[in-house]
């Protein structure tokens, strides 16, 4: 008798901490994920000193405004052939990879000779959780050894898809996984045992918005795991393209729904067309995502050559463009913040920290954006005409107050008038308005002038 009730107690005291570990997972991302990712700055080369002195200045300059997610973009198990006498790479893609005997990715011998667990040690003695970069599928080194998949009698060659119409155009390392074989969702369950085991605590899965056959096994794996993780979903070259297929990847926190976003006016466009097309789909615990904040230092592991030699070609890298600041301009840097706020999207930095300039983290530390940013409400559209824009967020614990960017979309300076139907807010009387990035009040009635790709980004309520 003793035994059947000490069995029941065991079994109970599993049950239960298997039911608080699904709760927590199903916890995560309440509010737009915010934290940092190495690729803007670094490509797929960051080094181990890089990566500790990000993270030691994330803790001090961004944790305490509420950035949570410090993320090691792709990259991270490859061997790279570099530049003699440097670190900088020598190669855009790794010419091999590093795995265990499972096929399951572990750090490279170039830039992590110690191993990622004294950066992810570091990231949880400080209070901030740990993120890693995945590509779709099995590694074709994997499938090239014939390695075992963790756990069964299979093999990496009896689920893999070498189709090459089924596999990444851009990114070699891996093979999709043919979810109907036997062995394929044990090799997903084994790789997010993995990632576990080394203490991760957010995914960013690229290449995966096309396969949602895959995005549900690593959803499932995850969910097996226990530990909770962010689930960050990239398209690869292949945005989602509508309702259904949205709806199909709330399986995972966050949803790339553009390309790469880069220090340019183009950047900038691809995000207000995104946002057009899809507002309205974020809720608690699923964000439409619009990529990375491309602010301060970029490409740092990619410098300009200094002598491009007669019919030399210079190894194009990971990334956009050589080694600069962002060229973005204070306006565009203005607007591209408003926007990310009104959004919802999630905020990730991309721009090296350790140099990071003051402007630039005065706009990504600003309250009132974060407020609005971790409101959690998609700004609409409310008006729109000769190349302005008025997006409305609402205040979701009270109506009566919120958020209005209007948006100079055109190459002119405009100068309006804020008129309750230009600030899309005709429901609401007696309007206190309080400009955000030029810190002073307005009311209703004034005129304001707003730069070519600038904007103003106002927070309303009721006068008092």
């Amino acid at each position: 008798m003793k035994l059947i009730t000490k069995k029941f107690i065991l079994t109970a005291g599993a049950l239960l901490l298997a039911s608080c570990q699904s709760s927590k997972q199903q916890e995560l991302a309440q509010t737009p994920p915010m934290g940092w990712n190495s690729f803007d700055s670094y490509g797929v080369y960051i080094p181990q000193e890089a990566a500790m002195a990000n993270l030691e200045d994330f803790a001090k300059k961004l944790k305490p405004h509420g950035y949570e997610y410090f993320v090691i973009d792709n990259g991270w198990f490859g061997e790279y052939k570099l530049k003699p006498g440097t670190n900088l790479p020598n190669e855009k893609h790794a010419h091999d990879i590093a795995i265990n005997e499972y096929g399951h990715f572990l750090p490279s011998e170039t830039y992590f000779k110690d191993g990622l667990k004294p950066v992810i040690d570091r990231c949880h003695e400080l209070g901030i959780k740990f993120g890693i970069h995945l590509m779709r599928g099995i590694p074709r080194k994997a499938y090239d050894l014939n390695l075992p998949i963790k756990g069964t009698n299979y093999t990496a060659r009896d689920i893999a898809n070498t189709d090459p119409k089924e596999n990444c155009t851009w990114c070699k390392y891996n093979y999709a996984v043919d979810m109907s074989k036997p062995g394929a969702q044990e090799w997903y369950d084994g790789l997010m045992q993995h990632m576990a085991d080394m203490g991760v605590d957010m995914i960013k899965y690229d290449d995966i918005v096309p396969h949602p056959d895959e995005v549900a096994a690593v959803a499932k794996a995850i969910k097996k795991t226990g530990r909770p993780m962010l689930l960050s979903l990239s398209p690869g070259n292949n945005a989602p393209q509508n309702e259904e297929a949205v709806k199909s990847f709330k399986m995972g926190n966050m949803l790339r729904v553009t390309a790469d976003i880069w220090d340019e006016q183009k950047g900038l466009d691809q995000c207000f067309e995104a946002w057009r097309k899809w507002s309205g789909y974020s809720e608690p615990g699923f964000w439409i995502d619009m990529d990375m904040i491309p602010f301060g230092q970029l490409q740092l592991m990619s410098p300009e050559p200094k002598v491009k030699e007669k019919n030399q070609k210079a190894v194009r890298l990971a990334g956009h463009g050589y080694k600069r600041w962002s060229q973005f301009t204070s306006e565009q840097m203005y607007t591209f913040m408003t926007m990310r706020a009104l959004s919802a999207s999630p905020l990730m930095m991309g721009g090296d920290l350790p140099t990071l300039d003051e402007f630039s983290l005065k706009l990504i530390t600003n309250k009132d954006m974060l407020a609005c940013n971790q409101n959690g409400v998609q700004g609409t559209l409310e008006f729109e005409g000769s190349e302005m824009e008025t997006w409305v967020t609402p205040n979701k614990s009270d109506e009566s107050k919120g958020w209005v960017g209007i948006f100079n979309r055109g190459e002119k300076t405009r100068k309006i008038k804020l008129s309750k139907h230009y600030l899309g807010l005709d429901s609401l009387d007696g309007l206190s308005l309080r400009d955000i990035w030029g810190e002073k009040m307005l009311k209703e009635g004034d005129w304001v002038t707003i730069p070519a790709n600038a904007c103003l980004f106002v927070a309303y309520g009721k006068q008092k």
